[in-house]
Parts: C-alpha cells; sequence; structure tokens
C-alpha cells in the first residue's frame, strides 16, 4: 500500500474526478483544492508528498502558487496544464516544478512521474551513495562508478552528473543547470553546458551518440533516466 499523499490543485472538475479515480485506485491518499488559496491551505494542513498543479487556476496563476510553495515546500511538485509553450514549460520548470505534463495525458505516464517524483523525495534522506543501473555516485567520497569501474572526473563533471542523478526523472532547464553549477550570472553561458555535457557523456555512456542516461529535451534541457 503506498499511503502517500497528493494534494491537487485543479480547477476541472472532469479532471479531479479522474485523478480520484486513478490515485486512490493506486492506494494514494489525495486532497482536492479548485482554487490557489485552497491548495495552499490544504498544502500546511496536510503536508503531502507530492503536489499536482494547474497552472489555469480560478483566483490566482499557477505559476505564482508555485513561486509561493517553493519558498517553503521542499518536496515534488507536477504541473498539470493545457499550456504546453516552451515558455510556459521552461518558466514553470525554472520556478521550482519537478514535472511537467500536458493535458490530455496519459494515466499511466502520470503514475510513472508520480513513482519517479516520490522516490526522489525518499532519495534526498537516504545514504551518501546513490545506485542508476550501471552508475554509482559516492557524493560523500566524490567517487563515480561505471560498472564497478572508478571514472575519472573533472570537479565540474562530478558536480555535473550529482545534480542529474540526485534529480532523475526530472527535466532540468539550461538557465538552472547552469546557475546551481556555474553560479548566477551564467543562465545564458549555454556552450559550457554543451561542452561539459558532452564530455560527460563521453565517460559515463556506452554510446554518447545514443545517450541513454542524459537525454535531451529539446529546447528546454536535460532529463537524466
Amino acid at each position: 500500500m503506498n499511503k502517500a499523499e497528493i494534494v491537487v490543485i485543479d480547477d476541472e472538475a472532469p479532471i479531479r474526478k479522474l485523478l480520484e479515480i486513478t490515485l486512490e485506485s493506486n492506494d494514494y491518499k489525495v486532497w482536492f483544492a479548485e482554487t490557489g488559496k485552497e491548495g495552499m491551505i490544504l498544502a500546511v494542513n496536510h503536508p503531502p508528498e507530492l503536489i499536482l498543479l494547474d497552472i489555469g487556476l480560478p483566483d490566482k496563476s499557477g505559476h505564482e502558487i508555485l513561486k509561493e510553495l517553493r519558498t517553503w515546500y521542499n518536496k515534488a511538485i507536477i504541473i498539470l496544464s493545457v499550456q504546453d509553450s516552451e515558455e510556459d514549460i521552461v518558466k514553470a520548470l525554472d520556478n521550482g516544478a519537478t514535472d511537467y505534463l500536458t493535458k490530455p495525458f496519459r494515466t499511466a505516464e502520470l503514475l510513472a512521474r508520480i513513482r519517479s517524483a516520490i522516490r526522489r523525495n525518499q532519495l534526498q534522506n537516504d545514504s551518501s551513495i546513490l545506485t542508476c543501473e550501471d552508475l554509482e555516485i559516492d557524493f560523500g567520497a566524490r567517487v563515480v562508478k561505471r560498472n564497478q569501474e572508478i571514472l575519472k572526473l573533472t570537479s565540474t563533471e562530478f558536480n555535473l552528473l550529482a545534480l542529474f542523478m540526485k534529480n532523475e526523472g526530472r527535466v532540468l532547464t539550461h538557465q538552472y543547470i547552469l546557475k546551481e553549477i556555474w553560479g548566477v550570472g551564467y543562465q545564458t553561458e549555454t556552450q559550457y553546458l554543451r561542452v561539459f555535457v558532452a564530455t560527460l557523456r563521453k565517460k559515463i555512456e556506452e554510446n554518447p551518440n545514443q545517450p541513454k542516461h542524459i537525454i535531451t529535451e529539446s529546447g528546454v534541457g536535460y532529463r537524466f533516466s
């Protein structure tokens, strides 16, 4: 039994009904809100493992709610929205969204994204060693192994891989990665990122030209799989 709690903030009754059936049949405890204000109150009173947030809310933009939530809530927030422009997706991810799904969505994909996001929540509290298929990273010792062989990574390559692996399954925008690795002021230096992703792929991927770990999300950023 999952019994993980999820708060849904969405003003569309059919979507709420679909989510109620889907999530409760998969043993999640679900709380529903139709407005941003109601959702904030629910999240405070019933701190969930994950929040599903619509962008088009009647009282406030979901982007504003997302920014407010991120001032105190550090677990997963998945955006569900009919807005599918690159601008909206990048804006949400830069404001701290864990993932972004456009409506209509496939329930199987939503459940997979939820499982992945909750798993990341749990990994943040686990030991300092994280394994992802053929890769193992020891954050304390700053050692990376592939198929049990130690890889020689530069400090920047290690930091980049650590960021990817801690956010497995999540789309990270170019701007977010640049700010996290190089700091404020480097968000437009995408050539740095391209170079380091290319060198990192050569070291961790079986076939760097067909990567299975660092996946390019065209026009947005990268997702670690």
